[in-house]
């Protein structure tokens, strides 16, 4: 591999790791609410959480310009207040990737929580615990391969993700150029054959294995909690 291509699987890594961990505590948050609480328009924010499942990704690239882009509702304030610029910039590619990686997170995060038995929160209350102490040491650790299957998830999404990234954070060599903007690329310049046949393997090894990851930490968990029962 040259050097150029190693600089792509660093920034590409680098941007599925940083979008995983913005994005992991929001997800859960929002698996929590949707698995625990009932409320009005519970539904509507659930089917807003799953929105990027289904829009074309373009779609969603062009939302967060609208956005998060420097004459954005929120990018304007985020650059005049405190200079941060997200477009042409590898931070901007995160966002993308940690907004089209959402979903499955949320969805993995939410059967984990559901699966807790909630009796057993009930009688840490009866305990004394409170709600947030029962959180802590019953919802929380017994959800954890769910959090951990749902980053596997979410990080093979974010290797993969490819149309947000491009219409919000541009296709920038060295600065937002992952690797399927790179296989794009390198598909548009003749001879690039077997450079793109490279980086297209490391895709897959990434993904595959972030996969089975997942998959072994949602057995692993299956198995233990029948053990406990």
């Amino acid at each position: 591999m040259t050097e150029v291509e190693w600089t792509i699987v660093a920034l590409s890594l680098k941007v599925s790791i940083v979008a995983v961990l913005v994005t992991m505590p929001i997800a859960y948050g929002l698996a929590w609410v949707i698995a625990r609480r009932r409320f009005p328009g519970r539904m509507l924010l659930d089917a807003l959480v799953h929105l990027p499942l289904v829009l074309p990704p373009v779609v969603t690239g062009w939302l967060l310009l609208v956005l998060l882009g420097r004459n954005g509702a929120i990018g304007g304030w985020l650059y005049d207040a405190l200079g941060i610029t997200l477009v042409f910039h590898w931070t901007g590619a995160a966002v993308a990737a940690g907004v089209m990686a959402l979903p499955l997170m949320v969805r993995a995060m939410r059967l984990s929580i559901e699966a807790v038995d909630r009796r057993l929160v009930g009688a840490a209350r009866t305990l004394g615990a409170s709600p947030f102490r029962a959180f802590l040491s019953i919802t929380l650790p017994l959800s954890l391969p769910g959090i951990a299957a749902g980053a596997m998830l979410g990080f093979a999404r974010s290797l993969g993700e490819f149309g947000a990234t491009i219409t919000f954070a541009a296709n920038i060599a060295g600065e937002t150029r992952t690797l399927p903007l790179a296989i794009y690329t390198g598909l548009q310049v003749p001879g690039s054959e077997s450079a793109v046949a490279r980086l297209a393997v490391i895709s897959i090894v990434l993904s595959l294995g972030a996969l089975l990851a997942s998959e072994w930490l949602v057995r692993r968990s299956q198995g233990a909690r029948a053990h406990v029962l």
